[in-house]
């Protein structure tokens, strides 16, 4: 941890400060010699802990920051969407040029204007056929990354809008139009028509120069203010806030509120350090505490949303969950780190491979993987096609496969199980007592895995989540279809000295693992 080199002053430094400060003042009020009096104001510029100012970095990228208001269109109703008149059989376009409605819209304006200015104007208003009015949908705030007029901000901004507006700092107002949006981390980038016009810009910095505890200036919009400026610290780095499984926000201090989404927060260089996305509020206003996403993030989704208008990632293919203490011990592991693959889905590039359910990935190209996240992050990185290496943990030993990087889909969901089965009430019959784990369980009438019956409501089982209805398919990675499978495999792994065995559970929400202590004999 490196040391700060130049220590907060002290309360008895700063008392020292103002007491020399002021007894200057003083001197200059008695008429004493102009040499004394200079040095007592050189001894307070010396002694006088600065404070920076902000003024030349918001000078020189305000510019660059603009409002972004997104409009939708309403749905439009039957009578509004069309003219839609019975005349004995016939529609609004069928009747006579001499008809009173004609000769009504061409008057005061309509689709049969003879002002084309109008009609032009009423067609915009009304939109294609059917599609209705443009309405307000959201406003927030972007900002420049080339001359020619491409600018970033949030795809949560603009992901449910027709039409897009750039108000520039001047109040200058210029149509744009999307470019490409990744709803995965939050980024959308729009295109101004630069009519031979340079804009302002920005740039990204390197997040290796990013360090908590420097200062940072947040530019934006907030609640349609325009250009407003604040200031702050970063907080934190590496947050996770659970928006999905690329999170490594940096978290900032800066007064950040609704409309500064898609803002940039700036360094003291004038360089990107991050966009602000979301902030942590029980009231809805600025609390102090707001996330951004970094700049090295930012810059490669940026530049494949202008170069493709959509980002490839790197695709494994398996859902995955954290390795726990409990966890690594039930497989024998050293350490909690890796990831639990909970099930590979059909046809993915982890399944072709071999990886299977229960196996842990504790590294990536000989790289270890901290958690989920940390590997998700770097396939998502990896160009589709690569060849890569994962090291797993299966069967108490670690062992290697290769496979070549997929193709995210654009929806890629993990797969969850189908659990639509109903399950049928057996009552007390068939059901087994595992009395030492808390559980009594029934074979499923699919015949994969059991059923759970019942849970004892002071058990570890209950502690950690399992409930009645859900199953248990497997057990330290072993298939199980009765309570004496379940029994065999705790046996087994008491004999190994295991403290505790593994369980996958199926739900309707899809497969986890858990861990449970199991009693020594």
């Amino acid at each position: 941890m490196s040391m700060i080199k130049t220590p907060r002053p002290s309360l008895k430094t700063v008392l020292k400060t103002s007491t020399v400060a002021g007894l200057a003042a003083v001197m200059l009020t008695t008429g004493l010699p102009a040499q004394i009096t200079q040095s007592f104001a050189e001894a307070v510029k010396v002694q006088a802990p600065s404070v920076p100012s902000f003024a030349n970095v918001v000078d020189a990228v305000s510019p660059a920051v603009v409002s972004v208001r997104v409009q939708a269109r309403e749905q439009a109703s039957n009578d509004e969407s069309n003219f839609t008149f019975d005349f004995g059989g016939r529609g609004f376009e069928d009747l006579p040029d001499d008809h009173p409605l004609k000769r009504f819209f061409r008057e005061f304006g309509g689709p049969d204007s003879r002002d084309g200015d109008r009609a032009d104007r009423w067609r915009d208003r009304r939109g294609p056929r059917g599609e209705g009015r443009l309405r307000p949908r959201a406003q927030g705030s972007g900002f420049f990354i080339t001359e020619d007029g491409y600018l970033v901000t949030n795809n949560h901004v603009v992901s449910d809008g027709s039409a897009f507006t750039v108000i520039m700092n001047d109040g200058t107002e210029l149509d744009a139009k999307l470019v490409g949006k990744d709803s995965r981390t939050d980024l959308a980038v729009l295109k101004v028509d630069s009519a031979n016009r340079k804009f302002t810009h920005v740039s990204f910095a390197d997040d290796k120069n990013v360090r908590v505890g420097d200062w940072v200036v947040a530019v934006g919009n907030p609640f349609g203010l325009g250009g407003t400026v604040t200031a702050g610290i970063v907080s934190a780095r590496g947050r996770d806030i659970g928006s999905g499984p690329y999170d490594d926000y940096l978290q900032v201090d800066a007064a950040v509120n609704r409309g500064n989404s898609g803002g940039p927060t700036f360094n003291l260089s004038g360089e990107v350090v991050g966009i602000n996305t979301a902030i942590f509020s029980p009231s809805g206003g600025n609390v102090g505490i707001a996330f951004a996403i970094p700049a090295s993030v930012a810059k490669d989704v940026v530049d494949s949303l202008i170069k493709d208008g959509s980002v490839s990632r790197g695709w494994l293919g398996v859902q995955i969950q954290p390795v726990t203490k409990d966890i690594a011990e039930s497989l024998g592991l050293s350490e909690a780190s890796g990831a639990l693959v909970v099930e590979p889905q059909a046809g993915s590039p982890g399944e072709k491979a071999g990886i299977k359910k229960g196996d842990i990935v504790t590294a990536l190209n000989g790289e270890p993987v901290k958690d989920p996240r940390d590997l998700a992050r770097r396939v998502a990185t990896m160009r589709p096609g690569a060849t890569a290496d994962v090291t797993l943990w299966r069967d108490g030993k670690s062992q290697s496969v290769k496979l070549e990087i997929g193709t995210l889909p654009e929806e890629a969901k993990a797969t969850t199980p189908d659990t639509s089965d109903e399950q049928t009430d057996q009552g007390q019959a068939g059901e087994e007592a595992l009395a030492d784990l808390g559980l009594a369980v029934t074979p499923s009438e699919d015949g994969a895995g059991v059923t759970i019956a019942s849970v004892d409501p002071d058990s570890d089982a209950a502690d950690r989540g399992l409930k009645e209805g859900e199953k248990i398919v497997s057990v330290n990675n072993q298939e199980v279809k009765s309570a004496d499978d379940i029994l065999k495999v705790i046996n087994n792994a008491k004999k190994d000295g295991r403290s505790k065995a593994l369980f996958q559970i199926q739900a309707d929400e899809g497969s986890r693992f858990v861990a449970l202590p199991i009693a020594q004999s």
